[in-house]
């Protein structure tokens, strides 16, 4: 099976996650796609193949001989797609362009390039390492996870059982991406109790919780929000307000690089809650966050050696290595700090999330280059 092929094999499947649903795998359609990646891999010759209660995947593609010492390495994906847009019934189109090929979906539907591209990408350099066994090389260790887009992907997964000493996502962007930093992310809750009072009787008695909320967003930073900051710069992200005069909701996800100024944004919050508590009265507002992944980088400082096999091996195939950072989190994040590094690599998607989102196959056979070229380097000493 092709490249191709496999690519557009995996994204006919609907494998949105779902984060209302109990469980896991959330959804029937990644039970779907989870069974058939485990089939395929017994199919090629994979060893210690198995599809675990959670739904995790795990195979392995043995040592050759004399390299049974080497380090062993994983490279995981995740086959659920995001529940932010349509994600049944795609119909894939193939697009020739500038002497590369693209496919995108037709507009109406995800594309399910994340991360189905990244799993397409492993199956294939799976299937090439196990048909060329004169290629030296240690033990690799393969997983295939649900639910990354509902941040439970990793939720149950046993890093020792997986036995790799360091592993990859391969779960990037465009041609050459190559991430080891995230950001450091919460989540906050903010409880408005107002007070209800008829409106031709108010004066001074009335405070109105649909008022307060705008108010407590009115006082955060205007220009740290998702729309206006790129790069390294954190952001607050008013993600949903429900309410009514008398009680209000607030739901906020903070983001930041930088481990200082992440606790400074969780600070923040407090202060405009004391602020407007002060204003409205005490117990007004309250806010309540919780810690959602680190940075990596923290992890990844200490294993430098392992960014540096990817840009080894992005080079050694004629891919320059773009390091950027990660204006989110992945699998890898959380797997590092389990005691997994684990940076991430390209899959040569693009517009995730979206309706427009697309995939390079020019890029894709590159990024299963790059992970046979990480593997094989193993067997060289």
């Amino acid at each position: 099976m092709t490249l191709i092929d496999r690519f557009l094999r995996y994204v006919s499947i609907d494998t949105q996650s779902d984060a209302a649903a109990e469980g896991s795998p959330s959804t029937e359609g990644q039970v779907v796609l989870l069974r058939l990646l485990a089939d395929e891999l017994q199919q090629m010759g994979a060893a210690d193949v198995r599809m675990d209660e959670h739904g995790y995947v795990t195979a392995t593609v043995p040592a050759t001989r004399g390299c049974e010492d080497e380090p062993v390495i994983g490279f995981l994906a995740h086959v659920d797609t995001s529940p932010d847009a349509p994600g049944a019934g795609v119909k894939p189109q193939i697009i020739e362009r500038d002497g590369d090929t693209i496919i995108t979906s037709d507009g109406t539907t995800l594309l399910g390039a994340d991360d189905k591209a990244g799993v397409a990408e492993i199956m294939t350099a799976v299937e090439w390492l196990l048909a060329h066994p004169e290629t030296r090389h240690g033990r690799v260790r393969i997983a295939f996870t649900p639910d990354e887009e509902i941040s439970r992907g990793v939720d149950r997964f046993d890093v020792e059982a997986f036995g790799a000493d360091f592993a990859y996502t391969v779960d990037g962007g465009t041609l050459g991406e190559l991430q080891y930093e995230n950001f450091n992310a919460a989540g906050a809750r903010v409880v408005i109790r107002g007070v209800s009072t008829h409106p031709g009787d108010a004066r001074g008695k009335m405070v109105n919780a649909l008022r307060v909320a705008g108010e407590f967003d009115s006082l955060l930073p205007v220009d740290e929000r998702p729309e206006t900051t790129e790069g390294y710069e954190g952001f607050f992200h008013l993600m949903r307000v429900e309410g009514s005069v008398a009680a209000a909701e607030m739901e906020y996800i903070i983001r930041d690089h930088d481990r200082v100024r992440f606790e400074w944004r969780k600070a923040l919050l407090e202060e405009v809650a004391a602020w407007l508590n002060a204003r409205h009265g005490a117990g007004t507002v309250t806010v309540a966050t919780e810690d959602q992944y680190r940075n990596m980088r923290e992890v990844l400082e200490l294993h430098p050696e392992v960014v540096e096999r990817a840009r080894r091996a992005m080079r050694a195939v004629g891919v320059e290595p773009v390091v950027v950072p990660i204006r989110g989190g992945t699998d890898g994040a959380r797997l590092s700090f389990m005691g997994l590094p684990c940076p991430n690599i390209f899959t040569g998607g693009a517009d995730f999330h979206s309706l427009s989102e697309s995939v390079s196959v020019g890029a894709m056979r590159k990024a299963v280059e790059v992970i046979v070229e990480i593997v094989i380097k193993s067997g060289v000493g």
